[in-house]
């Protein structure tokens, strides 16, 4: 199954000065998968270290001379390494620290060698990290579940995958197309972005065996959390983790996870959540003004789950029929992908942040599903899982914030519309609708969007 970072890490590999690279994201994601298959048709060889498995080789790290280092290493694991011709992957880094700090000297004393790492709960790890960071001698690549295009080209083939990156609001999808592309969204929100679920399912088309997967997968996330100081936090994390599946979109109250623990306990779970990044929140921004997060207020937040298939099976989505998908909760799930999508399409290097807007007042309350920028404009995004449904919201927004563009998905058909400002009849503001299937699209089709015959 093809990932967009592919690309990233060809372009690394290129690269005259490569430093080594470090990847993050959240348990079964496919980190290990990616490096190998990929590393197997660009290198000679792969040398993997596996630190969970392989434990007796954490010595050899704590030297400071990479040659060495790497001459033990062939002899032990009898298999060269060359410069050039070998990747090194240095898997489940987290369980050897001294490896993440010998990753400044690969830098600085043998630059010609290819070097990843990878790592489950890696960003605990480096946020407990004893050891001085290789700070400006290693770069990230941030990989999430698979985006709805990678989900298309592995389950329905390359061809509709092409189409989908290809069409343009001049020419936008006929009917029957956008109604495949739809049905590809309804199967996406039920077997998600796990590569393993979605491998089976490409396979297959077994929904038992995507579930039984699904279960495991979710079992297996919630076996971490024994790995994270007392029993009572365990438990609490379990809740928490469970709450926030269950609440897709809706502003976290830490009264509403548990009544009987401390906030400030409630937090803690919440924070390792993040850290392992099997939750991403969604942050208030005032959207005054560029960058957004320079307006974030922390007090107010929402949260997205790591995968719209997991979340699903954690509220018990029973085996129904792909025509029958988007019925329960189809909003918050609509909010889900679109948030999901948002995040695996930002650049591999970039730690993505989603942000919403929020006014909460007496008989004025208003929010926008999510803000983002682009093009130095800062556009509101509404979702709706259907057809229709009020923008009152993101009216208020533009008028407020004094903008001029806006962003709706839905299951309708793209349109570039000019719309007159509902109280302020003299202004006119730009709103783009867009499908489902199209949110990783959104910054090709608003780059062309002021080039379409209308606009």
């Amino acid at each position: 199954m093809k990932r967009k970072a592919e690309h990233f890490l060809s372009e690394w590999r290129q690269q005259p000065v490569h430093k080594p690279l470090v990847l993050r994201g959240a348990r079964q994601v496919g980190k290990t998968y990616l490096v190998e298959n990929w590393g197997l048709q660009h290198f000679k060889s792969v040398l993997k270290v596996d630190f969970e498995r392989e434990r007796d080789l954490h010595s050899l790290f704590s030297q400071a001379e990479p040659k060495r280092l790497l001459e033990e290493l062939a002899l032990l694991k009898g298999q060269a390494v060359t410069p050039g011709e070998t990747l090194l992957f240095l898997d489940e880094i987290q369980a050897c620290p001294p490896a993440l700090a010998m990753l400044r000297y690969f830098h600085e004393l043998l630059p010609q060698l290819h070097v990843i790492a990878a790592g489950s709960l890696l960003d605990f790890a480096l946020r407990e990290f004893k050891y001085s960071m290789p700070v400006g001698r290693i770069e990230f690549l941030h990989l999430h579940p698979m985006s709805f295009e990678e989900f298309v080209a592995a389950t329905e083939g390359e061809a509709l995958a092409d189409y989908l990156v290809q069409w343009t609001l001049a020419q936008p999808p006929s009917e029957a197309m956008a109604n495949k592309l739809l049905d590809s969204v309804r199967r996406y929100f039920f077997v998600g972005g796990m590569p393993e679920a979605v491998r089976a399912y490409a396979e297959r088309k077994d929904l038992l065996e995507v579930q039984r997967i699904q279960t495991a997968l979710v079992e297996t996330v919630q076996a971490d959390f024994a790995k994270y100081g007392a029993r009572r936090l365990h438990e609490l994390m379990r809740k928490t983790y469970r709450h926030i599946a269950a609440n897709v979109g809706r502003k976290i109250k830490f009264v509403n996870i548990s009544r009987e623990e401390r906030s400030a306990d409630v937090r803690r779970a919440l924070e390792l959540l993040v850290l392992s990044r099997v939750v991403h929140p969604v942050m208030h921004t005032s959207a005054n003004g560029l960058p957004l997060g320079a307006e974030r207020d922390e007090r107010h937040f929402k949260a997205l789950f790591l995968d719209i298939g997991l979340a699903n099976r954690i509220c018990g989505l029973p085996l129904v029929g792909t025509e029958e998908l988007i019925t329960v909760n189809e909003g918050a799930l609509a909010e889900q992908f679109v948030g999901q999508q948002l995040l695996a399409a930002a650049p591999a290097f970039e730690d993505p942040q989603l942000y919403y807007w929020v006014r909460e007042a007496r008989n004025a309350n208003a929010e926008v599903d999510f803000v983002i920028s682009r093009h130095q404009d800062i556009l509101p995004v509404e979702v709706k899982a259907g057809k229709a449904g009020t923008l009152r919201s993101m009216f208020q927004f533009l008028h407020e914030k004094r903008r001029l563009r806006a962003l709706r998905f839905h299951t309708g058909s793209p349109a570039l519309e000019k719309v007159k400002l509902p109280g302020s009849e003299a202004t006119t503001v730009e709103l783009l609708s867009l499908p489902l299937y199209a949110v990783g699209q959104v910054d090709r089709l608003l780059a062309t969007s002021d080039k379409t015959p209308g606009a």
